[in-house]
């Protein structure tokens, strides 16, 4: 398993992702007019070998749309773990759900397979994906990596979820992965086998709060966040709800 891709719910599609290219150095966005279906837009941004996500709803009854009201604004929505193949995926899938976890959506596209689980234990939508081969990732589009820019940001490191018990919190994805939690310098953490982590730390309501990025040029993000005027004192960029966190 890794950690591969996050997605963000905001309002407005176009600001969001203007930001986002301004501070983070993304570019090359994949539209996916599929999600048109889900009465959403987006916008997929290859990071490396990892994707950040930006849906904004079109209908008034999106999800999405009822999980900004709900968070008050733009907010944090999606992590998305990808499994090491098809076969691997639907024992992960049977397992969480002998848990008691909530399959709510599942779909297959050009041999690409994905689980979507309820977010109500979880603080966010928890996507269980297979590719059909380990490098593909077929939401980003074809010829990502060459639309792929990493001169700022090389690659998303982790995911961070708040919650008023942490602890219940990261029970509730270990049962999910089937990954023990341990304890890290900042705090509760499942570190993925085959690359990233999803970090755990106090907070109001249960909710995806951060992303974690491996910087390039760390200069470059702190000026355009702090023109932007979303650089906080910890040196992390905020952007539709979200603190995007130098590792």
């Amino acid at each position: 398993m890794r950690l591969r891709q996050i997605a963000i719910a905001a309002s407005d599609l176009e600001a969001t992702a203007a930001a986002l290219c301004d501070v983070l150095g993304v570019g090359g966005p994949f539209r996916d007019p599929g999600v048109a279906a889900f009465g959403l837009e987006n916008a997929v941004f290859p990071i490396g070998e990892t994707f950040l996500e930006v849906v904004s709803p079109v209908r008034d009854d999106a999800t999405a749309k009822r999980w900004i009201a709900k968070r008050g604004g733009d907010a944090g929505y999606m992590v998305i773990v990808q499994c090491d193949d098809l076969a691997t995926l639907g024992r992960e899938v049977e397992r969480a759900q002998r848990w008691g976890a909530v399959a709510v959506w599942q779909g297959e596209h050009a041999g690409a397979r994905t689980v979507h689980f309820h977010p109500r234990t979880l603080g966010a939508i928890a996507s269980l994906d297979a590719m059909p081969t380990w490098g593909d990732w077929v939401w980003a589009g074809p010829g990502w990596r060459e639309r792929a820019q990493i001169a700022t940001t090389r690659t998303i490191t982790g995911a961070e979820l708040a919650s008023p018990d942490p602890e219940r919190l990261a029970a509730n994805w270990t049962a999910l992965l089937g990954i023990k939690a341990r304890r890290a310098d900042d705090g509760l953490e499942i570190a993925l086998p085959r690359g990233g982590r999803i970090a755990f730390a106090p907070g109001a309501e249960n909710a995806l709060v951060g992303v974690e990025v491996a910087l390039a040029d760390r200069a470059r993000f702190e000026a355009r966040a702090r023109a932007r005027g979303v650089l906080g004192a910890d040196g992390a960029a905020t952007i539709a709800g979200v603190r995007f966190i130098p590792a």
